[in-house]
């Protein structure tokens, strides 16, 4: 079974005043407004996403699981990240279980004000046996 936690209607208004000032070119604590095009359909769709950045590495988590934006990138092979008129395209590498860790902890490190309540618990002072054991329901792609 996959997980998915679908957002309440307080999460949708943050979400577009996030991606409404992100459109505007002011960047929420590393936000990006990300563009897919939708498996089904094939018209673009967007969302604000939280863009972390390792190293130099960028990468996408998906704290709510399987949602629609994972299930079209993995389709659509490509996206675009957009900040104001700049548009970056880009091909995404889907990680597997074992490389998921230490991007789950930074990633929680950086915004777990934001998204913790996706995490059951789990912080970034969890072992990496505990990030191990719940990285199947956290897809994450470097970009």
């Amino acid at each position: 079974m996959t997980r998915y936690i679908e957002p309440k209607r307080a999460t949708n208004v943050f979400n577009q005043l996030v991606a409404g000032l992100t459109r505007l070119g002011v960047s929420v604590w590393g936000s990006r407004v990300l563009a897919v095009r939708g498996r089904k359909s094939g018209d673009w769709r967007t969302t604000p996403v939280n863009l972390l950045t390792i190293d130099g590495v960028r990468y996408l988590v998906a704290p709510r699981g399987e949602t629609q934006w994972v299930r079209n990138i993995r389709v659509a092979g490509s996206g675009e990240l957009r900040l104001g008129r700049r548009v970056e395209t880009f091909t995404p590498t889907e990680l597997a279980d074992a490389d998921k860790p230490a991007i789950l902890r930074a990633y929680l490190k950086r915004w777990k004000f934001e998204v913790g309540v996706f995490f059951d618990g789990i912080d970034h002072t969890a072992t990496d046996e505990q990030l191990l054991e719940i990285a199947p329901g956290y897809p994450v792609f470097r970009v």
